[in-house]
């Protein structure tokens, strides 16, 4: 199932909810699946109200009145039950607010310890971050920031904004440099070898910032002057 047909859906419980007593049991039954114990003692109340306002004459008149609102309440959880029973073989839904929505009954996604599979399917990175977080994962590279994958990777930061709930960093960057890569956008190649560059490493970074222009990311250093990151990442 689709995640538009997912969410347009209308369970079979909430359908229930207009039969007086069984409705009840429906809400309650929808608070079994999704493990909410509040729904179940909401469901649980209405089946009571449903067998005993009936059978006294000076209430029987709000029953009526009950059975409308469970109706509204079966129908006001529909959501909430989608977004908690949102099937785990699907990846996140594409707008921001179901995805948000979504995260908190999620297990959190480390960026510095999860698969390629995960940055996918479960964050639903496009396959071209994916590569570029885990070329410099591969070369021993931590990521410590949302912030830091905008600088590093250029990943767009409403795409950022979005995977926020989903996203943890298992590194502290206090324990970090405070220097940052920008750094090598203002020093020479003396000033490149000053700080542990290989000669041939800096006059070939300090070239092409001076041909083309500084440089945007560290991936774009990477990828401009085909020099390995691990050259490198003591700078970052």
């Amino acid at each position: 199932m689709s995640q538009p047909s997912w969410f347009d859906q209308t369970p079979n419980w909430v359908w229930w909810s207009f039969f007086p007593a069984l409705g009840g049991g429906a809400i309650a039954y929808a608070g079994a699946k999704s493990g909410s114990n509040v729904w179940i003692g909401i469901g649980a109340g209405f089946v009571a109200a449903a067998i005993i306002l009936p059978s006294i004459p000076i209430l029987s008149k709000l029953a009526g009145l009950v059975w409308v609102a469970q109706i509204a309440t079966a129908f006001a959880l529909k959501r909430e039950y989608l977004v908690k029973t949102y099937p785990r073989d699907l990846p996140l839904p594409d707008d921001a607010k179901l995805f948000a929505a979504i995260a908190p009954y999620r297990a959190k996604v480390d960026i510095n310890a999860c698969s390629k599979n995960d940055l996918v399917n479960v964050l639903g990175l496009p396959i071209v971050y994916a590569n570029d977080i885990d070329s410099l994962r591969d070369e021993g590279h931590i990521f410590t920031s949302l912030e830091e994958l905008h600088d590093v990777l250029e990943i767009p930061n409403s795409t950022l904004k979005k995977i926020e709930p989903m996203v943890v960093f298992s590194y502290d960057y206090r324990q970090e440099s405070g220097y940052s890569w920008k750094r090598i956008n203002s020093m020479s190649a003396d000033d490149l070898i000053g700080l542990g560059l290989e000669p041939k490493v800096a006059h070939a970074i300090a070239e092409e910032r001076q041909r083309r222009g500084e440089f945007k990311s560290i991936m774009d250093i990477k990828k401009r002057t085909g020099i390995p990151f691990s050259a490198y990442r003591h700078l970052t």
